[in-house]
């Protein structure tokens, strides 16, 4: 400090939140309806001709796309060709997705206040990407009542290090990531649905395509034949697409992009409920709110949007599953402040947290501390 001077002060540095530190395990110091109080009623509101109106631009657009690249796309001269498709592909599987996400509105009776509406519309847009709408609907359900716990969840469900198979050590280089993510990403979503990959540990087999499986009770299997039905009248229309237009012509209008909304829908689906900061419980622990609560937001850029929110509001949605995905950011904004440190975000792009999940997040064991045997962490090392 000299004659006249001023003494320089550095700025104390902002503390910035890191989303790789872990969440609260512990019952939080708040209730459901607290959480409640603080949203907006009206967020709660479902509108037909609201719901309808994304519905019906979606698939405008999907249309929009399809008459361009069957109109047009022929007359390009050859090498643009090798460039077109590939924009088609990506935006039509993009644009899918949120098609996607509009059935799975439909299925959390979000849509609109008429159930029978909902399971039509539902049941008619899953089953164009070949989706058994009910099947998951009531596997999906069951997710949303157990989501966190080690023994009750029914996708995405982490093992413990003593069960998980003797060939992952095997695969925890990076080479052995990119064999796993691109299996997860092409067949992941097909092999859950067949096989239940992934899914909860059931004592026989049991496939979301079987109305007499372990997934469902008895007064739901006249539902999974009616969704077996919508499948299979999708399979025979691609069928008959294939006999006139010919394998190749289906497989680029149809085929790419469904292989591009699967690996989105399983993309979105893992990033949601594996993270390196979120805990899962066994019985001894688990209870709903925190079940709930063990989800993370994620950002996808522009893609938050075309997917409507189904990436950044995932919380929310775990929360209040039947409000519609167009309040549901004004209802995360509403409950961040009561949620605190509870609520997560990870705005790390979905591309790279994806690889950094696979390499962190491989199997779950509790910490040392007895008093909390029953809360699990993501592990790496083996």
């Amino acid at each position: 400090m000299g004659g006249g001077g001023r003494m320089s002060v550095p700025t104390p540095r902002k503390e910035k939140h890191d989303a790789l530190n872990r969440v609260p395990h512990s019952k939080p110091p708040f209730m459901l309806s607290e959480i409640k109080k603080a949203i907006p009623p009206h967020c709660f509101q479902r509108s037909v001709l609201r719901s309808f109106s994304y519905a019906v631009y979606d698939l405008a657009l999907a249309f929009a796309f399809y008459y361009i690249a069957t109109s047009y796309f022929h007359l390009l001269p050859h090498p643009l060709s090798y460039f077109a498709w590939p924009i088609y592909w990506a935006l039509q599987g993009c644009v899918l997705t949120g098609v996607w996400v509009i059935a799975h509105e439909c299925g959390h009776h979000a849509f609109s206040d008429y159930q029978w509406l909902d399971d039509i519309v539902g049941l008619i847009l899953h089953s164009s990407l070949l989706v058994p709408y009910f099947s998951w609907k009531y596997s999906h359900r069951r997710h949303h009542s157990n989501t966190g716990s080690l023994e009750r969840d029914e996708v995405f469900v982490p093992k413990p290090k003593s069960n998980i198979p003797w060939y992952s050590k095997y695969l925890n280089n990076p080479l052995g990531r990119v064999l796993s993510l691109a299996i997860t990403l092409t067949l992941g979503w097909p092999l859950y649905l067949a096989f239940n990959v992934s899914g909860r540990h059931y004592d026989r087999f049991a496939c979301h395509y079987d109305p007499y499986g372990p997934i469902y009770s008895d007064r739901e299997r006249i539902q999974i034949y009616i969704s077996d039905a919508g499948v299979l009248a999708v399979t025979y229309g691609l069928f008959c697409l294939v006999a006139m237009k010919g394998l190749s012509w289906v497989i680029c209008i149809y085929g790419v992009p469904l292989l591009i909304v699967n690996g989105f829908l399983v993309t979105i689906t893992y990033l949601q409920h594996t993270h390196p900061s979120l805990p899962h419980y066994d019985s001894s622990e688990w209870d709903w709110l925190r079940g709930a609560l063990a989800t993370v937001d994620r950002d996808y850029g522009v893609l938050n949007k075309v997917f409507h929110n189904i990436t950044d509001t995932h919380v929310a949605h775990h929360l209040f599953s039947t409000m519609p995905h167009y309040h549901a950011m004004e209802a995360t904004k509403a409950i961040k402040p009561i949620l605190g440190k509870y609520y997560q975000f990870d705005g790390t792009p979905f591309y790279k947290a994806m690889w950094r999940e696979a390499r962190e997040c491989l199997y779950v064991e509790p910490d040392e501390n007895l008093q909390e045997r029953g809360v699990f962490w993501y592990r790496n090392k083996f």
